[in-house]
C-alpha cells in the first residue's frame, strides 16, 4: 500500500517523538487512532543524518520484515537508530534537536530475485527503484534504495556494495552461493531538524 503525505507525516513526527522520550527517560505510546495503513505491519527503516555535515549519516537501523503495525516498528527503530547504531556514537539530546533530520524509509515485501546465471542479477535492479537484502554463506547485508542514488552507484556496484555490507567479498553475489531480494521504498524526510515532512521521490535510472 502507497502511504499518504499526511501517514508519511505521521510516521517521522512519531520517529522524533519516540527518541525525545528516550531521552526524556518517558515510555512514548503510539497515536492510539491512526490511518489503516499505519496499522498494516511494514517493514521500516529510520535513519538520522546530519545536514551541517553534508547529510552524514549518523545513524541508520531499521526492521525490515513485517513482524508489527508499522506505527510500532517506527518507534522501536527510531531509538535504536539514535543509540544502537554501532558505527556511530549514540547521538546526544543537543546534537538531536539542533542538527539531525530524520528519514522513515517504509518497506515493500521482499521479492526473491531468481536467476540461472548470477550474472543476470544485473539486469533485475532498478537503480533509484529497488533496495537489496543478499543473504547466504553465514551473513546478511541490506542497503535502502536512496543509497545507491545518493552513492551514484550502477547494478554491479550496488550488488558489491550490498555484499560488503553483509561482510562478505564483493564479488560474492557472482558465486551462486548467496540469495538476492529486492523491494522497494518509500521515504520520507524532514527538511530541517524538527521541520517540515516531505516524501523524498527517488528517480530511477533507465
Amino acid at each position: 500500500m502507497i502511504l499518504t503525505g499526511e501517514e508519511g507525516e505521521v510516521l517521522v513526527k512519531t520517529a522524533r517523538s519516540s527518541i525525545n522520550a528516550h531521552f526524556s527517560g518517558l515510555s512514548y505510546q503510539t497515536p492510539a487512532e491512526v490511518s489503516s495503513g499505519l496499522k498494516e505491519q511494514r517493514g521500516v527503516f529510520v535513519t538520522l543524518l546530519d545536514p551541517l555535515k553534508g547529510n552524514n549519516l549518523r545513524g541508520c537501523i531499521g526492521i525490515p520484515f513485517p513482524t508489527r503495525p508499522l506505527i510500532e516498528q517506527v518507534r522501536i527503530a527510531a531509538v535504536e537508530a539514535a543509540t544502537e547504531d554501532l558505527r556511530f556514537e549514540p547521538v546526544n539530546l543537543n546534537e538531536f534537536e539542533n542538527r539531525i533530520t530524520l528519514e522513515a524509509t517504509v518497506l515493500s515485501p521482499m521479492e526473491p530475485i531468481w536467476v540461472k546465471n548470477p550474472l543476470d542479477l544485473r539486469e533485475n535492479i532498478v537503480v533509484g527503484r529497488d533496495g537489496l537484502i543478499v543473504e547466504g554463506m553465514g551473513s546478511h547485508g541490506l542497503l535502502l534504495p536512496q543509497v545507491a542514488v545518493d552513492e551514484d552507484f550502477d547494478n554491479e556496484e550496488f550488488l558489491s556494495q550490498c555484499c560488503l555490507k553483509a561482510g562478505l567479498s564483493p564479488d560474492a553475489w557472482l558465486t551462486g552461493r548467496v540469495h538476492v531480494s529486492r523491494f522497494q521504498g518509500q521515504v520520507f524526510a524532514e527538511v530541517r531538524p524538527k521541520g517540515r515532512v516531505v516524501e523524498r521521490l527517488l528517480k530511477p535510472k533507465s
